[in-house]
């Protein structure tokens, strides 16, 4: 298989934004080992940037310092940079085409947020055919509480974690992700 690994969201509104993703802990170094790595292995590194849809949004606005990629991931290397307004990274986007145009027929989930744009980005690539891996720990997410109930962030992490392994993705962490390269 040809992987491609996907960092999703991976932006200063969840560090010191309206949105400071919780849990798990360790997320970010995760992520940037999973980079490091996929770089120095060749395997492509695709970057997803979330854009606000509507300028009067209260996250996400582009050229806002929130809107920024986190500066470890900027300066990093990537081969693609995608920007997006919904949380799938194949709504409205090239990915798809530029995965299928590179051969690529694995992706890798990282980023944020767990529940949202991981989760639907994961479902999105299931569909159109790809295998996915969702990396446990180089994922995260924060506690919620809205019209719906209320959620801890360990909880909703597991939930979704969990949904993922039923049907759409292999689960692991990043460091068995990292032992079976």
């Amino acid at each position: 298989m040809k992987k491609a690994i996907l960092v999703i969201d991976v932006q200063n509104e969840y560090f010191t934004g309206k949105l400071p993703v919780t849990h798990p802990a360790g997320s970010l170094d995760n992520i940037l080992r999973v980079m490091d790595t996929a770089t120095a292995k060749q395997i492509p590194v695709i970057v997803i940037q979330h854009t606000a849809a509507r300028e009067d949004s209260a996250t996400f606005l582009k050229g806002t310092a929130e809107w920024e990629l986190h500066p470890e991931v900027a300066k990093r290397p990537r081969d693609l940079l995608i920007e997006k307004n919904l949380p799938g990274s194949f709504t409205g986007t090239p990915l798809d085409d530029w995965l299928r145009e590179h051969a690529i027929d694995s992706v890798v989930i990282t980023g944020y947020m767990t529940q949202m744009c991981c989760d639907t980005t994961a479902r999105q690539a299931f569909h159109r055919g790809y295998s996915v891996e969702f990396l446990s720990d180089a994922t995260a997410t924060l506690s919620v509480r809205n019209e719906g109930g209320s959620v801890t962030d360990e909880e909703l992490h597991r939930a979704i974690l969990v949904t993922q392994s039923m049907r759409f993705s292999r689960v692991l962490s990043a460091a068995e992700w990292l032992a079976n390269l």
